[in-house]
């Protein structure tokens, strides 16, 4: 059974990437750290080509070291909400 957190971390995803609006760049680097320290820790991982947009987001993601998935989960809502009531 998914926790309450988990939960909204999923909504808030959902909502996040069906979002028709255009989000700024350095927000979505945000999400793109907080959802790979929700779902994969400070395992960092990149088998991406090597380029300016995959250094920003290897860097973002590494700028979470040591926070906990649960933390990052709360951060990822936070900003999600903060960026869905703005579009209100």
């Amino acid at each position: 059974m998914s926790s309450d957190l988990e939960i909204a971390f999923e909504e808030a995803f959902r909502k996040i990437s069906t979002l028709k609006e255009a989000v700024a760049p350095d927000v979505m680097l945000k999400f793109y750290a907080y959802n790979k320290q929700a779902n994969f820790g400070s395992n960092f991982s990149f088998d991406a080509e090597p380029n300016v947009r995959n250094a920003f987001k290897a860097n973002a993601w590494m700028q979470l070291k040591g926070m906990s998935s649960e933390e990052a989960k709360k951060e990822y809502i936070n900003l999600a909400n903060a960026i869905l009531n703005n579009k209100k």
